[in-house]
């Protein structure tokens, strides 16, 4: 990313409080006065620009963010909204009528699985499902009434890597908009910089870190985020997926570390994927040279940000999988929950978690096996400690023999 700096982008962006606080005041408000009723009827025809009628449409405090994440993603402009789930769902139906199609990752959030297979073909838009990675697969399913190619950077839970340059193209060629969750790898990739034309984010994860809040944004041109904003006809508006003052402010202040959480992320999760490989463990990350998309992942990202910081291992079976998750959380290692970001490790099973909204033989199909562990590496000062008791864990419960390990 040439001349791309996104933790720039965010430290260059400079806001001073009502009262000339270091940090922008909280509009802790639902609604918003006028001086006069010309003002208030400008505002709803959208001639007016920096008066706040309601917040469902917009507030000061999400408009900063907006403001940072956009910058961030180098994009025009941005919405938050109140989840993840709350950006997707209302990009895509902004996107697609009935009788319109997506072609989509077969391996995204569960969450999204669900939307696309089971809600929003009841408003007549289809969805395929294909493997991201083949660029001729991805063609050989788009159609006449295609108008979304979807994907997510780095997948959840299978960290396939999409080619965002290469769908690009393919997206230009057809006309068509290419929509990147880039919830993942948030500095590592800069998705509308490699050609997106949108690009998505749950809050609730890396950019705030704390796993205290949950948010999302869409980042894209002025052009689509007012659309999804229209009082008429913007999804957005309409669904009321509304992100609240306190949390944008929350949201806002966590978002000034991120450059420093995510190299600590990436660190600590290429030094556990090097060692676990080196055991013996099947293990995936796309900083290893064993992942088959390391060598174009290494041209997708911004260096100095890293790889990332998820991770998964295959244990054979759910039963040990599960085993080896609760000892440990026992030893404090980290929490047996879903989600990612946090600053202690979290790990799951998403066969039976966060991808179980997906039927069992798909995901024997794309490869999601029932021993699985997804790793979401904390912020651990000393990861050699670290890995020490991970080690401990998988020879106690037989997981690796001794004979396996690296030294």
């Amino acid at each position: 990313m040439e001349n791309f700096s996104p933790a720039n982008c965010i430290q260059d962006l400079q806001y001073f409080g009502e009262f000339g606080g270091v940090n922008p005041s909280i509009s802790d408000s639902s609604t918003y006065t006028f001086l006069s009723a010309k003002t208030m009827s400008d505002t709803f025809e959208g001639n007016i620009e920096g008066c706040y009628l309601y917040s469902r449409h917009s507030s000061p405090s999400n408009l900063y963010l907006d403001q940072a994440l956009a910058a961030m993603e180098g994009t025009e402009t941005a919405n938050v909204s109140a989840s993840g789930m709350g950006a997707i769902t209302p990009t895509l139906m902004q996107l697609c009528s009935a009788g319109d199609h997506i072609v989509s990752s077969r391996t995204i959030y569960g969450g999204t699985y669900a939307f696309l297979k089971n809600l929003i073909p009841r408003f007549g838009v289809k969805t395929t499902f294909v493997d991201i990675t083949k660029l001729d697969v991805v063609e050989a399913a788009i159609t006449p009434e295609t108008k979304v190619i979807y994907c997510e950077t780095v997948s959840n839970p299978l960290l396939e890597v999409a080619d965002i340059r290469g769908l690009s193209r393919l997206a230009k060629k057809h006309n068509l908009k290419l929509v990147v969750d880039n919830t993942f790898s948030p500095l590592s990739v800069s998705p509308a910089r490699l050609g997106a034309d949108i690009v998505i984010h749950s809050l609730t994860k890396y950019i705030n870190g704390s796993s205290d809040t949950v948010g999302g944004v869409t980042c894209a041109s002025k052009e689509f985020i007012n659309s999804l904003k229209n009082v008429n006809s913007g999804a957005s508006m309409l669904l009321g997926p509304t992100m609240d003052s306190l949390r944008s402010a929350s949201v806002m202040k966590n978002l000034r570390t991120l450059h420093i959480r995510i190299k600590q992320h990436s660190h600590n999760a290429h030094v556990l994927a090097d060692k676990f490989e080196q055991d013996g463990l099947k293990t995936v990350y796309p900083g290893l040279r064993s992942h088959p998309s390391h060598e174009l992942y290494k041209t997708m990202i911004n260096p100095e940000y890293g790889y990332g910081g998820m991770l998964t291992i295959d244990v054979g079976s759910l039963a040990k999988a599960n085993e080896l998750m609760e000892l440990m959380q026992q030893r404090n290692l980290g929490y047996l929950a879903v989600s990612l970001g946090f600053y202690k490790t979290l790990f799951s099973a998403p066969g039976t978690s966060t991808s179980s909204e997906i039927p069992l033989d798909e995901q024997a199909t794309m490869g999601l096996t029932d021993g699985l562990i997804r790793f979401s590496i904390g912020l651990d000062n000393d990861i050699e400690r670290t890995y020490q008791m991970m080690k401990a864990c998988m020879i106690e419960l037989e997981v690796l023999e001794t004979q396996n390990i690296s030294l």
